[in-house]
Formats: structure tokens, C-alpha cells, sequence
């Protein structure tokens, strides 16, 4: 590649990437998952559309696998363990007995409706039955929902990438069809090795953050991410399920008290944003236009099985013995779509050169979009009428974490040192120019948020918020307060840098 063939890549990708952000928050005022105009934009840029061709599979199924690798481990460094803890049975069983009774009820309509022949059947209800939670709360984080009923579906979504990418692996190789025993232990097998390899991946880096002080702040960010890439890798190596493995070090790195846990969520939220967006633009330039209309009857019948018999029956399965009442298990029924996994997930066979596999991408993409148009918009509606909805329940708040430099701020640390002036001065009396304020003290190992009326103590720590404008007179000041008190200008004090030196006596 020439520099200038690499400038005129660079100019394409950036010009690309920032449409796919003007898309996702578009998609997010229409409250529309950000997924249906990401793959919107790959068809456009496909070779029936603009001309870019791309039809390697290979490749496609390497770079999908590492995407959906990168937004596992955000998605378990955003999950809060206590909103998860008292979650994991129903959202556990929903994740492994709930994904098979959905593949098997799909994959008997695919084969009763439409003729599919058993592999491509059970290939397609394999596919089609995971859940996608960046799709659903996308439009659930609008309603006012209990968060026990949101958290199942999170929860459920998180976990069952896992199974369902271990199934289409099993049904995606050569030969005849593993007994459901070998079906059964290969999924234990993966399943299990993968949580443990998760779970020790997430502590050893924990600890490894904790202990080890890297010289740059920026740094603990891709440390983070680097073990939560670490722990998909080995679970891989180990022919486990590196999918859970991700998800469960991210969990255990997301709720660790970490070095600078704001920058590496930050970053991780960054990282995942451009995964999907690769993921979905790679997406849709593999679809053919052309051929989507011959599957849009296929993908009807199939998605509507899904829809209105699978999801519910497996959703009853699971649910009516941990007694969850049958309006949440309705909502949740609804609240389950598709996203990108399932079309990642059609690659695989079309790897392992299945027969007819080209076919299912084309009958998924289709599914995937018109069930998503149908479902997301539909979702308030349907929890107003199933009356899940609570008025005295808060919505989530959108909390956006401004940086200082934004705001023209700065942030100093002080502490009072022992035989300091500044000890047993009230914060009043200190009279630091406005707009700077003393916002916390750490005090034997403690927070407290002072009033004007708490005074300051030898070895307190300060937090105090300033401007740029402002900071050089406030460290004036409060060096004028540590050499003379309280009244440190009535003798002339006022916090030179570099005081004058006082004469012998």
C-alpha cells in the first residue's frame, strides 16, 4: 500500500466513523437500537450500492469474533454485581435451558414450515436464539421499570452469547449430527472451563492492578482491557467458551475497587462502540442486496415462531417455577432481540462450508431488521398494557461525567502538614477567592464533606475544586493561612511561592 492509498483509506475510515456516530445518536432520539442505520450503512457501502466488495468469510468470522470479544468485556465492566447477584438463577436458566427449548421449537417450525432439512434447522434456531441487550436496552432505558424485570433480561443476555455460539459450533461441523449426551457434555465442558478461566483471569488482574503502579494513568485502561482480551484468548486455547470468560473478568474487574476505574470504563465504552460499529458496517457488506427479498418470506415464518411460540414457551419453562409472574414473563418475551450475534453467528457455518448456509444469512439479516422494527418501537406500549411499568419507579439517569479541562477546572490536593497554621482553621475563615471550594477531606481514613463551619486538623487530605483563573491565588492563600493563621494578612503574609527569609534572632 502506497502512503497515499493509506491517506485515502485513512480520510474513508474516519468519514465513515463519523457518520456511524451521527447515526447512533439519530438512532437514539428515534429510540431505535443504533444497529438497524450501523448495518444500514454497511449495505449502502456494499458492492450493489457504492462499490466496496468484501466477501471474505474467513476474515469476517475472525474480526466479528474479536469485536463481539471487546464488547463482552465492556459489558461485564459495566455490570454492577449487586444489581446481578440476586439475578442469576432465572436469568442462569433462561441463558442454558431457555436457549434449547428456543432452538428446538424453532428448528421444528423451520423444518415443519418450510421444509429446512434438520442440520440447517437446528443450525437456524441455534442462531436466532440469543438475545441482545445493547439492542433491548437501547429502548428499555427510557421506561420506568423495575429493575429486577430489566436486570433478568440484561443479565440473560450477558450470558447466553455463550451457549448459543457453542451450539452452532457443534451443529456447524462435518459428518453426522453429536448425540444430545455429546451435545450436552461439550456445552458443560465449555461452559464451566470458561466461567473458571474468567473468574481466575479477573482475579489475577485485580490484584496485579492493585499492586502494580504503572507510570502513566492512561496505561490501567488497556491493562484492563489487555486481561479481559487475556482471559478470551486462554479459555479459547483450553477449548473453552471464551465468551464467557470475557464476561465474567470484565464482571470481576468492573466491580473491583481499581486505579482509575472512570478512565477504563470510559475507555472501555469506547472500544465497544467501535467494535459494533465495525461489526455491523463488516456486517452488512457481506449481504447481497439482491438476495435479501428471496428471504423475507423464510425469514417471516421463522421469526414468527420465534417470536410468538418459542420465545414465550421457553420463557414459561423457565420462569413459572421461580414463580415470576406470567405479565413479566410476557415483557420478557417480548423484550427479546436479536442483534448482532445471530448474524455473526451465520458466518461460522459458512465457514465450515454447510450446505445451504449461505442462505441462513440472508433469511437472519432480514429477520434481525424487520423483528427489531417490530419489537423495539412496540416495546413501551407493550409494558404499559401489561401494567410492568411503575410510576414511582425513577428512570434511568443519563449521568454524564464532565472532564475538569471542559469545564475550565482544576482539582488540587492538600494536606495539612504536622505544626501547619492551617490546623484548627474553619473552613470559612479560610476565604478562598470564588469560585474555589474545599469539596472533601480525608480524614483518618475516612470522607467527609465539610460545612463552613468544620475546621481543618493536621494530616487532613483536601480536595478543592478551583478554576484555572483562580488557582494561583487560591494556593497563595492557603500557603498564607499555613505560615501565620487565620489572620495571615494583618502580618503581611500572603503566600509568596518563594518567602522571604526571616532573619536569625
Amino acid at each position: 500500500m502506497t502512503l497515499q492509498q493509506l491517506y485515502q483509506v485513512l480520510l474513508a475510515g474516519g468519514v465513515v466513523l463519523l457518520v456511524s456516530l451521527a447515526a447512533a445518536r439519530a438512532a437514539a432520539r428515534i429510540g431505535l437500537p443504533s444497529l438497524l442505520l450501523f448495518l444500514a450503512l454497511g449495505v449502502l457501502l456494499g458492492e450493489d450500492v457504492l462499490g466496496v466488495q468484501f466477501d471474505d468469510v474467513q476474515l469476517a468470522q475472525t474480526l466479528c469474533t474479536l469485536a463481539l470479544a471487546v464488547i463482552l468485556v465492556e459489558g461485564g465492566l459495566t455490570t454492577r454485581w449487586s444489581d446481578l447477584r440476586g439475578l442469576l438463577t432465572p436469568s442462569g436458566v433462561l441463558a442454558t435451558v431457555g436457549v434449547a427449548v428456543s432452538v428446538l421449537v424453532t428448528a421444528a417450525g423451520a423444518h415443519l414450515l418450510l421444509g429446512m432439512e434438520w442440520r440447517l434447522a437446528l443450525l437456524l434456531g441455534a442462531v436466532v436464539s440469543s438475545t441482545d441487550a445493547a439492542a433491548v436496552f437501547a429502548v428499555l432505558r427510557s421506561l420506568p421499570l423495575p429493575r429486577r424485570l430489566s436486570g433478568i433480561v440484561e443479565a440473560e443476555s450477558g450470558f447466553n452469547d455463550a451457549p448459543t455460539v457453542i451450539l452452532v459450533t457443534v451443529f456447524s461441523t462435518t459428518g453426522a449430527l453429536p448425540s444430545p449426551p455429546g451435545v450436552l457434555a461439550q456445552v458443560t465442558y465449555q461452559l464451566v472451563a470458561g466461567m473458571v478461566i474468567g473468574l481466575l483471569a479477573g482475579w489475577a488482574g485485580t490484584t496485579a492492578l492493585r499492586q502494580v503502579a504503572l507510570p502513566a494513568s492512561g496505561l490501567y485502561p488497556l491493562a484492563t482491557a489487555g486481561v479481559g482480551i487475556v482471559a478470551f484468548a486462554a479459555a479459547g486455547v483450553a477449548g473453552a467458551s471464551g465468551f464467557m470468560a470475557a464476561y465474567l473478568c470484565g464482571i470481576v474487574l468492573g466491580n473491583a475497587v481499581l486505579p482509575h476505574r472512570a478512565a477504563i470504563r470510559s475507555f472501555a465504552e469506547g472500544a465497544a462502540w467501535l467494535a459494533q460499529i465495525g461489526l455491523f458496517i463488516l456486517l452488512g457488506l457481506l449481504v447481497d442486496p439482491s438476495e435479501l427479498p428471496g428471504a423475507l418470506l423464510p425469514a417471516l415464518v421463522v421469526g414468527s415462531v420465534l417470536l410468538l411460540v418459542a420465545r414465550p414457551i421457553s420463557v414459561a419453562v423457565c420462569l413459572i417455577p421461580l414463580k415470576v409472574p406470567w405479565r413479566e414473563q410476557a415483557f420478557i418475551s417480548w423484550a427479546g432481540l436479536r442483534g448482532a450475534v445471530p448474524i455473526v453467528l451465520t458466518i461460522f457455518p459458512i465457514v465450515a462450508d454447510v450446505p445451504g448456509s449461505r442462505e441462513l444469512l440472508n433469511i437472519v439479516f432480514v429477520l434481525v431488521v424487520v423483528f427489531t422494527l417490530v419489537q423495539g418501537p412496540t416495546l413501551p406500549a407493550m409494558a404499559r398494557h401489561l401494567g410492568v411499568t411503575r410510576a414511582d419507579q425513577a428512570r434511568e439517569l443519563q449521568v454524564e461525567a464532565a472532564p475538569l479541562d471542559l469545564l475550565g477546572a482544576e482539582l488540587l490536593t492538600v494536606t495539612v502538614p504536622k505544626g501547619s497554621r492551617l490546623h484548627g482553621v474553619e473552613i470559612a475563615e479560610l476565604r478562598l477567592p470564588a469560585p474555589s471550594a474545599i469539596t472533601l477531606i480525608v480524614r483518618d481514613g475516612g470522607t467527609l464533606v465539610p460545612t463552613d463551619t468544620t475546621p481543618l486538623l493536621e494530616g487532613d487530605e483536601l480536595l478543592i475544586v478551583t478554576t484555572s483563573a483562580t488557582r494561583e491565588a487560591t494556593e497563595r492563600r492557603l500557603r498564607a493561612v499555613g505560615r501565620k493563621g487565620r489572620l495571615a494578612h494583618w502580618y503581611g503574609e500572603y503566600g509568596d511561592p518563594d518567602p522571604a527569609p526571616t532573619s536569625p534572632t
